[in-house]
């Protein structure tokens, strides 16, 4: 003999247990969507951030090439000159008030990519960067200091332009 049990009736019981248990998952929600609170920056810090994608100079000059080396050449590659593929590496140094706080040189595999965040107390600074994109050259072949001034929650961009003139601060 089959019972027939009606499902659809309400059970006070199981809508006590549901209303419990949602109204626990929401108070789980509540709670971790204000707590533990998330700072981004601590009061009074403000953001440097280099970040830049540069191609290095190439590693060696450009070169002629003879009538005798270009008639050894197939005739899809006789192009009169020569230039190298391989690419210098990007050095990169940033001081701040006198101090090296960073210091990195980004190999190249196409274009040389630099980025770091420095997190420094909101106030003036003297920021001076240093970059050199030619293994040919001794020393840095681009530089820029100044004198700047950080709000707090600020966020300044050390950038490389060369249409700009270079190392850029925005």
């Amino acid at each position: 003999m089959h019972m027939d049990t009606d499902k659809t009736t309400l059970n006070p019981g199981r809508l006590l247990a549901q209303a419990l248990l949602f109204g626990l998952f929401g108070l789980v929600i509540g709670i971790f969507s204000r707590w533990p609170v998330y700072q981004v920056l601590a009061p009074g810090l403000a953001v440097v951030k280099v970040s830049f994608t540069h191609h290095g100079k190439p590693v060696s000059e450009c070169r002629q090439l003879s009538v005798a080396e270009l008639a050894k050449l197939p005739p899809n590659m006789r192009a009169p000159v020569q230039c190298p593929r391989e690419r210098s590496p990007v050095t990169v140094e940033v001081d701040v008030d006198g101090q090296t706080v960073y210091r990195h040189q980004a190999m190249p595999s196409g274009a040389s990519s630099v980025y770091q965040r420095l997190e420094l107390a909101a106030g003036p600074h003297e920021v001076a960067v240093r970059m050199n994109d030619d293994a040919r050259q001794a020393g840095y072949t681009h530089t820029r200091t100044g004198a700047i001034v950080l709000r707090p929650a600020q966020i300044l961009v050390i950038d490389f332009d060369p249409e700009a003139g270079g190392v850029t601060f925005k």
